[in-house]
């Protein structure tokens, strides 16, 4: 397994550890909001189909929808997310955490709508249907660690959570379980699915 580094995520929203592609996908946060949710997701390109840079190409506007049937279907959208997680714990970043990513869409979390105002958004490379990785789990918890650490996270959440109806991910094979044990004693304060009433 290769050696996951430490995470920082700096006063601009970039972090260490992290590959920087910049996607154009991202508009500014409303002023005066805090940041405080995290949204964690899954994403392979084609589905259940894992390495390659079709994710990357999907985020940056430069997929090439005639590489594969399923692509076809995506030429109208325009999406990001702050972080992708691949299969071996590698960690690209395409937005600044202190920027609106175009993660969540149609979303409302405790009565508050447009979850990307307020949200951070974290993508696994993985599907509904496949266990993900351990090196993903531990590089989940030490990024949501440094996340915290800069803007005192109160809840984190699956898609699934905040837009029901549309969405399934991370889908049943995400061990909340295990991802909340990756950082219990420091993260007491926050709220997982699994915990709430």
């Amino acid at each position: 397994m290769a050696t996951i580094p430490d995470f920082t995520i700096n006063e601009d929203g970039w972090s260490t550890g992290a590959t920087q592609q910049f996607s154009p996908n991202f508009d500014f946060r409303p002023t005066g909001g805090a940041i405080d949710l995290l949204v964690i997701h899954n994403i392979s390109l084609p589905p259940r189909q894992f390495g390659g840079n079709f994710i990357t190409d999907l985020f940056l506007n430069q997929l090439d929808y005639d590489a594969h049937p399923y692509f076809d279907q995506l030429r109208p959208l325009r999406v990001s997310s702050h972080f992708l997680i691949r299969r071996d714990g590698e960690v690209v970043q395409y937005v600044s955490t202190e920027n609106r990513a175009w993660h969540a869409g149609a979303s409302e979390f405790e009565g508050r709508p447009r979850c990307n105002d307020f949200s951070i958004g974290i993508e696994l490379e993985g599907s509904d249907f496949d266990p993900f990785t351990e090196a993903q789990y531990i590089t989940l918890g030490q990024l949501t660690l440094a996340l915290h650490q800069q803007y005192s996270l109160q809840h984190i959440v699956g898609h699934e959570d905040i837009a029901p109806v549309r969405k399934t991910d991370p889908g049943p094979y995400f061990e909340w379980q295990r991802y909340q044990n990756e950082m219990v004693t420091q993260l007491a304060d926050i709220r997982f699915p699994f915990l709430q009433g």
